[in-house]
Formats: C-alpha cells, structure tokens, sequence
C-alpha cells in the first residue's frame, strides 16, 4: 500500500515538472556583433580610385653648342642645379678670337680704302662740274665709292657675327635646373649643333601628370569655374604628408581609346619630394562636404528597399533603420538621411542579425575616422 502510494507521488511530481518546463519559454543567447559610432565631420569629395600619374619636369632643355670646336672646360657637376646664366661649358675661344681679329682688321683697310675712293668721287665731282672730265669718268668713280660702301658694310657685319661666335663660346643655362648626365666632356670635339652636351630638367615647380575617367570632366571644370583645385601625389616610401598642388591643365581632348582625359597639376616641390619620371598615387580634392554623418562602409547593408544598417539601442537590441547614402571614400560612407551623430551601428555580424534581436556589442578596433 506504501510502494503504490509512493508511486503516484513520484508520478505527479514528473507530471508537475513536464508541465513547469513547457510554460517557461527558452532565452535566446546575446549575438556578439562589431559596432562603431557615427560622427559628424567635413568629408573632402575626391575622384575614386585614385588615378595613377607620373611626375614630369616642368621644363626640359637639351643643351647644344651654337659653333663646333673643343670642350675647354666644363663648369658644373652631373646632378648639380643651376641658375639661370650659370656658365656651363666654355669653347675653345682662340679660333672665334682670330675670325674677329681678322674681320676688324677688314673692317680697317676697307674704311681707308672708302676715305680715299670718297676724296677721289668727291674730287671727280668737282672737276664733271667744270666739264672737265666725262660722265662716264664719274660713274665709274661713284660705282668704286659705293662697292667700298657695301665693303665696309660687310666688314661691320663680319666683326658682329664673329663677337656673336666668340660669345657662343660661354654656353650658360638657360633656366634655373638640375642637370643629368654629361654627354661631352673637356677635351671633346663638339660639332654644332648635332652634339648634344647635358640635358636640363626644371623640377621647381613641377608637374605631375595624370588622367580621369571622363564622366568626371563636368565635374572638374564647373569646379575649377569657382575656385583652384587641390591635388594630393603620394608614393610608396614617403615621409609626412603628401605634397599638395593645384590642377593647371585640362587637356582639350577625350582619348576616345580609353575614356581617358589627361590632366597636370602644378607643384612648387620646394623640398624636392618629386621627381621626373616617378610614378605617384594623385588624389584630386573636387570638393568639400562639411558636417555630414560618416560611418564605417561595412555598417551599410543592401535590401530589396535599399540600404540600411542595423542601429543599437539601448537595451542592446537592434533596429534595421533605412538610409540615403552619399560617397564612399577609404571605407567610410556618408549617409544623407537616416542617422544621426553618436549613434551605434553593426560593422560585423549582421548575418546573424533581424530587428529586435539582443546583441552582445564590442567596440571594432578599425579606422573609424572621417575619410
């Protein structure tokens, strides 16, 4: 009698138990997700993907001799910049010295030949007056006069062309630059002007060069209508800051090959960061957003409705809230409509993610700075 007693004891507290566990409902565990906050900040509107150009000399003179002749001396060093008019080579001077030695003492037996043929024609002159001599006569003298004329003339031009030569002599530099390799040295025969000497590269400023797709170009020039557009050249290896300067070339064609249209910007590359023939990463600054919402671009999720991202509230469930999104630059995303500054929002972990559900947040430890 006990043992059944028992029994129908134990069998009620099993009932009661199976009963217990079906009303208390299962707790769902927290998702651990990623989050960032959002921040108000000034957003730079730059051409992305960064276009790559390459660095070219703002000038570039190769130097050749206006006469042939020897190398005397050489005036500089390879890779040594120069002012403009620093001596660079000198020529054996001696040769072009004797031409203008020569013409002005052709200059001086012409003049005294003119002085004598100018007494005579004027003598003759007198003596046709008195119809002493013939016409004839005096022609003949008068042709004499102006043949030693045009002699002299000549002599003039001799002795000019020959200071002209002797001055060739000195070649300077015709702009401040920074010469490459020698290409004649002293002692070498240089004839002119086929023989190139040293050639010049201007490197303050200096251009950069590079093109953009050209669905940008509306763009650039209503910009450039307004104001001077900054560009930013950076590299691999570069210590600071990028060099900054202004856009001062469109080109005047589309390349219909590529959709491509070239562009140049100037920099004053003081400090010598750039240099002809480097390849750089140019970041052209269009425009600027000021206090707009940023947030990082992996928060941004895609719908059938559009984009959204998953808010954080306070009780650390979640909200699917809709957005309007601007540009993205370096994997940050403005958002125009949706969001405002502080908020919280899901960078990773939103697969696991529908509206309402509890999230165990974790600061991400990425870049979340304005782009």
């Amino acid at each position: 009698m006990k043992n059944t007693s028992l029994i129908s004891v134990l069998t009620a507290l099993a009932l009661a138990a199976g009963c217990s566990q079906k009303e208390m409902p299962k707790t769902r565990p927290a998702v651990p997700v990623l989050t960032a906050q959002t921040m108000v900040t000034n957003v730079l509107v730059r051409i992305d993907p960064a276009p790559v150009g390459h660095v070219v000399s703002y000038t570039t003179v190769t130097v050749h001799s206006q006469i042939g002749g020897i190398i005397s001396t050489v005036h500089f060093k390879e890779g040594q910049e120069v002012k403009k008019g620093d001596l660079l080579f000198t020529i054996d001077q001696r040769p072009s010295q004797a031409a203008l030695e020569q013409a002005r003492a052709a200059l001086a037996r012409d003049t005294a030949q003119l002085e004598y043929a100018k007494i005579n024609f004027e003598r003759e002159q007198k003596l046709f007056d008195q119809k002493l001599i013939s016409h004839d006569e005096l022609d003949t003298n008068k042709a004499n006069f102006d043949a030693l004329s045009g002699t002299v003339a000549l002599d003039k031009a001799a002795i000019s062309n020959a200071l002209l030569n002797l001055e060739f002599c000195q070649i300077r530099s015709p702009m401040d630059a920074k010469t490459g390799v020698l290409l004649a040295y002293q002692g070498n025969v240089v004839k002119a002007p086929d023989d190139a000497l040293v050639t010049l590269n201007q490197i303050h400023p200096i251009y950069v060069q590079f093109g953009v797709p050209e669905q940008f170009l509306p763009e650039i020039k209503h910009q450039m209508t307004a104001k001077k557009l900054t560009v930013e050249a950076a590299f691999e290896g570069l210590a600071g800051a990028p060099p900054q300067g202004e856009l001062t070339f469109v080109d005047n064609t589309v390349d219909t090959t590529t959709g491509m249209i070239q562009l140049k910007a100037t920099f004053t590359n003081e400090d010598d960061v750039l240099w002809p023939g480097q390849y750089v990463k140019v970041q052209l600054i269009l425009s600027e957003l000021t206090n707009v919402v940023v947030v990082p671009s992996q928060a941004v999720q895609t719908g059938q409705n559009g984009q959204y991202t998953y808010v954080v509230k306070g009780d650390n469930t979640v909200e699917q809230r809709p957005i309007v999104i601007g540009i993205t630059y370096q994997n940050k995303t403005v958002v125009e409509k949706g969001l405002q500054a502080g908020e919280t929002v899901v960078t990773d972990g939103q697969l696991r993610l529908e509206p309402g559900v509890t999230v165990s947040p974790k600061a991400d430890t990425g870049d979340a700075g304005p782009p």
